[in-house]
């Protein structure tokens, strides 16, 4: 622990690791400003498929990361049980029917690690959970997992800053793009796109899909494997399916008052083009082709209809683990880059506000710290 006394911070970005950070920091008595260029949400918050899970392989400390923020979703869930935004249904996935397929080793994995898993054939699956369409379903089978969940974004970041207005929060979003501070080799604040500047003791970066390059102006390295994502809403339906989907051809996700959410990254490699000018053009027939593999994977193949659609950056560090705590190169510069944004929000939150607030490492986050890109 440091002898350093926090009262103020700032906060550049209103997205889930933003706004949950800024709510925990203000439980804790300190002064926070939230900086957004933009509504809250705006960003890649607004456009997440915001599945809860810790399914597949990944690093163990990540795995533990991602099963205690699913518990505080849980936790979350004990005190709005009715929400239609907040479920836990389950989570189903299969592979293609090719060499690619890696159900088995999967589904061995994560019985391995303790991980509610159900082996299932896709005559088997209508018994477990409702809504799909078991032709789709190649013939290795599918992984059912009863304790995942899904959580819309844009309705928890509003009721976070609701409270953290209450606590006295600030949040700023009419000034523009916000830059961190620094002087005399520490981060001391942010200005806004208007010249206003709001100094603090302590600084959070938390914007995603920008998070790399921001940091590079301050001379460090984060490296980045960012991609575009696109994210299509559906038009109300009523309709069975309540587990998410995540399958060869699509993932799809239900959404509050009878939406779906959803995505593909085919769909976003081959469907979103890069303008000269730096704005984006959708292709229409990809956006229908994901529809159309929506719909297949779905009991009844019913015509599902767009609502909207979200384009922009997807945050994944370059080797894919969170970036999260203090730049150790400059005091007073924290930051938040991950590709789990939903599942990882109201921990990470927790966990970085206990850092910030203490000027102490919390060893759960011992190996997701920025310097690990510079000392490669």
């Amino acid at each position: 622990m440091t002898d350093n006394i926090i009262t103020s911070a700032v906060i550049i970005g209103a997205g889930i690791f933003g706004v949950s950070t800024g709510a925990q920091l203000a439980r804790r008595g300190i002064r926070v400003t939230i900086l957004n260029d933009g509504p809250p949400a705006s960003g890649a918050s607004g456009r997440s498929l915001s599945w809860l899970n810790s399914s597949r392989m990944r690093s163990e400390p990540y795995h533990r990361l991602r099963m205690a923020g699913i518990d505080r979703y849980r936790t979350l869930s004990a005190r709005f049980p009715d929400a239609d935004w907040l479920r836990f249904d389950g989570g189903l996935t299969w592979d293609a029917d090719d060499a690619t397929n890696g159900i088995d080793a999967a589904y061995r994995h994560e019985v391995s690690l303790g991980y509610d898993a159900r082996r299932l054939a896709a005559d088997e699956v209508a018994a477990v959970t409702p809504g799909l369409d078991a032709r789709a379903i190649t013939p290795p089978g599918a992984i059912f997992n009863p304790g995942e969940g899904w959580v819309d974004l844009p309705i928890l970041i509003n009721l976070l800053i609701e409270e953290f207005a209450k606590l006295g929060g600030t949040l700023v979003t009419d000034q523009g793009a916000a830059r961190v501070v620094v002087e005399g080799g520490r981060a001391v604040g942010a200005e806004t796109g208007a010249g206003n500047r709001f100094p603090a003791d302590a600084v959070l970066l938390a914007t995603g899909p920008a998070v790399p390059k921001m940091v590079a102006q301050a001379g460090q390295i984060i490296e980045d494997a960012t991609p575009v994502a696109l994210l299509v809403q559906t038009k109300p339906l009523a309709h069975p399916l309540r587990a998410v989907l995540n399958t060869p051809r699509v993932a799809v996700r239900p959404a509050p008052g009878g939406t779906f959410s959803l995505d593909a990254d085919w769909a976003a490699d081959e469907g979103v083009k890069m303008r000269e000018d730096g704005g984006r053009d959708i292709d229409a027939a990809v956006v229908d082709a994901l529809l159309a593999e929506g719909s297949k994977v779905m009991e009844g193949n019913p015509k599902l209809e767009i609502a909207s659609i979200g384009v922009g950056g997807k945050p994944i560090p370059g080797d894919g683990e969170p970036v999260l705590g203090a730049l150790k190169a400059i005091p007073g510069y924290y930051l938040a880059f991950s590709h789990s944004g939903a599942t990882l929000g109201l921990i990470v939150g927790e966990l970085l506000a206990y850092e910030v607030a203490m000027g102490a490492e919390h060893p759960m986050l011992a190996t997701f710290r920025p310097e690990r890109f510079t000392s490669r």
